[in-house]
């Protein structure tokens, strides 16, 4: 109830600041001038009237956390910058893949290479020799959050994760993904049961505190995306105020590079913990697990 009642505060001071902060793209402009009358005949007809009764129990409105709602911003910026980084995304695999050669192998596909084959191994060495199957859900992670992030470096563009809309998103679906993957892999009794640790006598107050601990992880993962790419944003912008009026796009590229290496670790950082909660609930199986314990029984006895 907190967080619902303070939401339209988060979202005023947060994700509306960069559209106070910057200039609205054009490509978002073009968007809503074509299908913002429709989106917003959409909402109000379906999606507005179920949003206003439910935050009506809380005290709020959707008018106090958002302002007027109107055909020219029916669609936010947020979701025509995410749609455009999903294209862009599927773009760039096709271009670094180019023509495929064992013998003759371009840059591009080199670059995609080494790519994947780090993602990989990390995902062996954090969840284990299984953790393959998991590889094609953390890729797509790495790369759109990735185009994500580096979008906000190049005009007519903004970062779509310097949105909380987006990167709770993002946060919910890594959360979504590793509780599928514990109750298919253990079961719903197991999946619970391994929050309770192993000693039963303070099961019941251990299991709260991961449950709650669970529950925050996406509101984590979210607010630590957003808040580096706003600041992201932010810092180069007020730095850039700094200087004169004809030195000002010079500020934006001096700090280019820095930009990128955020961009960079924020994408390791939200990939590392994925695998990280994924490692809790998957386990190899039990057929390797045997094998396992086979060789131990029989290095045991020839000690």
């Amino acid at each position: 109830m907190f967080f619902l009642q303070h939401a339209e505060t988060a979202a005023k001071a947060t994700e509306h600041a960069p559209e106070a902060a910057h200039v609205e793209p054009i490509l978002v402009k073009f968007v809503n001038h074509y299908f913002g009358e429709w989106a917003y005949r959409f909402e109000m007809n379906y999606t507005y009237p179920k949003w206003k009764w439910f935050l009506a129990k809380f005290g709020s409105t959707p008018e106090a956390a958002f302002g007027a709602y109107t055909p020219e911003n029916a669609i936010p910026w947020y979701t025509v910058m995410f749609f455009i980084a999903c294209i862009l995304s599927v773009v760039l695999i096709w271009i670094l893949r180019g023509r495929l050669s064992e013998d003759e192998p371009g840059a591009g596909q080199q670059t995609l290479e080494v790519s994947v084959l780090a993602v990989r191994n990390m995902v062996a060495d954090i969840i284990g020799p299984q953790g393959g199957q998991y590889f094609p859900v953390i890729m797509t992670f790495a790369v759109l959050i990735l185009v994500s992030n580096l979008m906000g470096q190049f005009p007519l563009f903004m970062a779509p994760t310097a949105a909380t809309s987006v990167t709770f998103a993002l946060g919910i679906s890594s959360f979504i993904y590793y509780n599928y993957i514990g109750i298919k892999e253990n079961g719903i009794i197991a999946h619970l049961a391994h929050l309770a640790g192993p000693i039963w006598w303070i099961g019941p107050f251990i299991f709260i505190i991961e449950l709650i601990s669970n529950f925050i992880r996406p509101f984590s993962l979210g607010i630590r995306l957003f808040g580096n790419m706003f600041a992201d944003e932010k810092v180069a912008q007020t730095i850039a105020g700094l200087f004169p009026p004809y030195t000002y796009w010079l500020v934006p590229v001096a700090l280019m590079p820095l930009g990128v290496f955020v961009c960079l670790i924020q994408t390791f950082v939200f990939i590392l913990l994925s695998q990280l909660y994924l490692s809790e609930v998957s386990h190899p199986p039990h057929e390797e697990h045997g094998h396992d314990h086979a060789e131990a029984e029989e290095a045991l006895a020839a000690a």
